[in-house]
């Protein structure tokens, strides 16, 4: 892209069949059709930090839609996000995601739909992606299905982005990922970052945050976004 789009945001809600479930849009001033992205938050919930990852979407062309699935609730201590995410339901947090899926492909402005997720979100990334039709994945460290017969449903390209010292989405995790993958002759890549720790995206998190790692991981990100949401137009359309 050459000069960056302004930045246009809001709030608002999707619903379906009695459920309903907020969102906080950023998207590209002045671009009439766009491809979409859903952005899944960490366990800590739908906060700045992840509304300003949409931003940074709209700003590089994309339809930015963070899907809060903790209904309003946000926390920036560990115990209460623990407790958060233990509460919801995997099933609950994909039924959210479908209303949302289903909505934007309802949207005329909406050419395709990509997922990418953090932590908790990162396992929903790449969930999503195993059961609803999107048209790339991007999970951040999220966690791996045990039972690996979940990756032979994937249906998109796959980007994992992982860090070598996260102690929770280990490296045994990211090689059996990795590996069913491959076994499945999936179109993905793990890619993990040396030294990194979890959530070394975070920029609001300096004790873990890797500046270097985060700036290759997002030029790597929109690289494939761009490639497989774009397919048929100049990126940055």
């Amino acid at each position: 892209m050459s000069k960056q789009p302004e930045v246009v945001t809001s709030k608002t809600s999707f619903s379906a069949e009695g459920k309903e479930v907020s969102v906080f849009i950023a998207r590209p001033e002045g671009v009439e059709k766009a491809p979409a992205i859903i952005i899944v938050h960490e366990w800590w919930g739908l906060n700045p930090h992840i509304e300003d990852v949409a931003q940074r979407y709209a700003r590089e062309g994309f339809i930015a839609v963070a899907t809060d699935l903790y209904h309003g609730v946000s926390t920036k201590d560990h115990q209460e996000a623990a407790k958060l995410m233990g509460s919801l339901k995997p099933e609950d947090g994909l039924a959210s995601l479908k209303i949302v899926l289903d909505h934007l492909r309802s949207m005329d402005e909406v050419t395709s739909v990509g997922v990418t997720g953090f932590c908790m979100g990162g396992t929903f990334a790449l969930l999503l992606a195993c059961q609803e039709k999107v048209e790339a994945s991007v999970p951040f460290y999220g966690d791996v299905p045990v039972d690996t017969t979940v990756i032979g449903k994937l249906g998109c390209p796959l980007l994992f982005i992982g860090g070598e010292k996260d102690e929770w989405i280990t490296i045994e995790k990211m090689n059996r990922l990795d590996t069913a993958l491959k076994q499945y002759s999936k179109d993905a890549e793990v890619r993990v970052y040396k030294g990194a720790s979890h959530a070394f995206f975070n920029d609001t998190r300096p004790e873990v945050f890797s500046k270097s790692d985060a700036e290759d991981a997002w030029r790597t990100v929109i690289e494939f976004f761009n490639r497989h949401l774009r397919k048929g137009q100049a990126a940055g359309a």
